[in-house]
């Protein structure tokens, strides 16, 4: 087992990794930026340093200073957590440089599996299903008019590095086509200095159903079910649900062994996911995420295995935790990101000091948070404040829970998207199970309603709460008591 793990990466999912680095008696490294000198992981870990400026490339992307804080603290491993460098290859080969282990896969496997043409083709070979389009990019406006008119419309055109939805662009019609691979070009070559474009086959109302893979250096290779992300806005998850709504045991076995195919044909090792489009009873490949996903928890509610416990453990050289065989599906999670965002104002980012906190508790409920009372959000990066997870035996009874939890939680001082998700839940549509990646879409004027509803509500709530928050000197006073037990608590250890 390692001594020392560096979680290059901040916020909620700092911690997640912190916390299993604990249980594990295994000492964290925390690094952080300008702008996160007040947070929460840095004082939770057993070493921090600074790493520089508020911006990402001075800090979380910068592979460098991250390398260069490994040695120094004597780290013999990093996690990347998701986002920032989690499915970047260098950091993975400046790692195998430095003779640090990367929590995570091979960076050739990173590298082939993070380009979408790439990854395809790998697919292909591999048997599993993949949407009809081009293998390559195309070189030609003529040539991508010729693709579409063979595929059929709809299409869409989509970047082939990158990912997050980022420049995509769907298609009806041939005048469309033009401006829409020219947009995507542009987008593509700015965001990710890489203007390669292809294009696919449309599905009008696909679900997004997902595999949560495991793998060791061993050989072994398992599944730990499914995952439906259908909920989403501009291509990024809003809510997950563990299983999904319309899996069966056939379906499973069928997505779950088109996962494993994936995973085994290109040498995969430690956590990642298979993504799938589900329509009329067919399913495709749509990427592979060579990390551990935002929406982790809700997989480790239903299997009972802690995945980021089962990341280290298999880096540092054991086998996966169970078979195949073993492993069970017990009852229902649903998990909702509540992001510092205005929901009525498409989602806008909304950064400030958060004046008055509460969490839900109680049976069945989990939050991941790196936030507290009196802490103020940046503007540098995610908007995510935290994950609140429900579990039940049944889904019905899960989105009772869920609506519960939501009704405690109390977030004041900065918008956020709490009033959309309670409105998600009481919705007929979403409670049938009903979905699909256009939901949000189909449904914006019904979820608008019921979301000024909810915060007229919540209004009203948050004005008789506001006296049962501390005043701000005694939570500076508490803040500082706390920060210094942490340090002495780091100081013992040391």
């Amino acid at each position: 087992m390692f001594d020392k793990i560096l979680v290059a990466n901040r916020g909620e999912i700092a911690i997640r990794v912190m916390r299993a680095c604990r249980e594990l008696e295994v000492d964290s490294v925390a690094i952080y930026s300008d702008a996160d000198k007040t947070s929460l992981f840095a004082k939770y870990a057993d070493e921090s340093y600074h790493i520089g400026e508020s911006t990402p490339s001075e800090s979380y992307l910068n592979i460098e200073k991250i390398i260069d804080i490994a040695e120094k603290s004597k780290a013999d491993a990093i996690h990347p957590g998701y986002g920032f460098l989690a499915e970047n290859s260098n950091l993975g080969k400046e790692c195998e440089k430095h003779g640090i282990k990367l929590i995570g896969p091979k960076g050739s496997v990173i590298e082939a599996m993070g380009d979408k043409i790439t990854s395809k083709k790998l697919m292909r070979a591999a048997n599993v299903p993949v949407i009809p389009g081009t293998d390559k990019g195309i070189s030609s406006i003529d040539q991508g008019i010729k693709i579409a008119e063979s595929i059929g419309y709809p299409v869409i055109v989509k970047a082939s590095a990158g990912g997050g939805g980022i420049g995509m662009r769907t298609v009806y019609e041939e005048d469309e086509l033009v401006r829409a691979i020219e947009s995507t070009q542009s987008v593509a070559s700015s965001a990710f200095g890489d203007s390669t474009v292809y294009i696919e086959k449309y599905l009008e109302e696909p679900r997004h159903i997902e595999f949560q893979i495991m793998a060791d250096e061993q050989g072994n290779t398992i599944h730990l079910a499914d995952r439906e992300c259908s909920i989403q806005r501009r291509h990024q998850k809003l809510i997950e649900e563990a299983p999904s709504p319309i899996m069966t045991e056939d379906l499973r076995e069928r997505m779950g062994s088109a996962a494993i195919k994936a995973a085994t044909h290109i040498d995969y090792t430690n956590a990642g996911t298979v993504e799938f489009l589900y329509s009329n009873g067919d399913f495709y490949f749509l990427e592979m995420n060579t990390r551990i996903q935002v929406e982790h928890p809700i997989t480790e509610i239903i299997t009972n295995v802690d995945l980021v416990k089962e990341q280290i453990k298999i880096a540092a050289g054991n086998e996966i935790c169970c078979s195949q065989e073993e492993v069970e599906v017990n009852g229902h999670a649903i998990e909702c990101r509540i992001n510092a965002e205005d929901p009525l104002s498409d989602f806008a980012p909304n950064p400030g000091k958060i004046t008055g906190y509460r969490s839900p508790g109680g049976i069945g409920v989990r939050v991941d948070s790196g936030v507290y009372m009196n802490y103020t959000i940046p503007s540098f990066y995610d908007s995510m404040i935290s994950k609140l997870i429900v579990w039940s035996p049944s889904r019905n009874d899960a989105i009772n829970r869920m609506k519960r939890a939501l009704r405690e939680y109390v977030i004041l001082g900065v918008k956020t998207t709490i009033p959309f998700h309670k409105a998600i839940m009481n919705h007929e549509a979403f409670q049938q199970g009903r979905l699909n990646t256009h939901f949000v879409d189909e449904h914006h004027k019904g979820i608008q309603d019921n979301m000024e509803k909810v915060i007229a509500q919540d209004k009203e709530m948050e004005n008789r709460l506001k006296s049962t928050f501390l005043p701000g000197k005694k939570v500076a006073a508490i803040s500082a008591a706390v920060g210094s037990y942490m340090k002495s608590v780091q100081t013992s250890k040391k």
